[in-house]
């Protein structure tokens, strides 16, 4: 069976699985980072099951979704902190819109039409607008703490950026 080692993990997992109270955000804090394989936001960032929502994209963008997603965690889950978190030596950084598109289009052999993969050319650039239109959410409580930070995947080290 494809999925056989997640069911064999999942199962000593539950062995010693402890049930949380609710699902509510212990820390207030929503994590908005990528799909990085090198990313453990538990870990990496000091926390435990319970303590923080994590949203993960490819590149970290703050799309429809991931604001929908930040509504409801807010509104529901207790979040009162957004947590925006690129990292270095990114695949979407690294490529270009034009460059993605190739790749997809020449492994599938079929046109990715208007799908915008989000490309970032300045990752700074992409965390301030990121950042400010999490701000501008009017559906957002006021109030909501928005902090922008870059990880280093090769020393594991979290820097904010201003």
């Amino acid at each position: 069976m494809p999925f056989q080692d997640i069911l064999n993990a999942n199962e000593r997992y539950a062995a010693d699985h402890e049930e949380l109270a609710n699902g509510r955000a212990r820390r207030g804090l929503a994590i908005v980072t990528c799909i990085d394989t090198r990313i453990d936001p538990l870990a990496a960032f000091g926390l435990i099951p319970g303590d923080a929502k994590v949203i993960r994209n490819a590149g970290a963008r703050v799309t429809d979704d991931v604001l929908r997603t930040l509504i409801i965690a807010s509104h529901v889950l207790g979040v009162n902190r957004i947590a925006l978190i690129q990292h270095t030596d990114c695949g979407v950084a690294n490529n270009t819109q034009e460059t993605i598109v190739e790749v997809v289009e020449d492994l599938t052999g079929e046109s990715v039409g208007d799908l915008d993969f989000l490309a970032i050319d300045d990752q700074e650039a992409v965390l301030a607008a990121d950042a400010q239109r999490i701000r501008e959410c009017k559906l957002l409580p006021e109030g909501t703490e928005v902090g922008k930070f870059m990880f280093d995947v090769h020393s594991g080290k979290l820097s904010v950026v201003a």
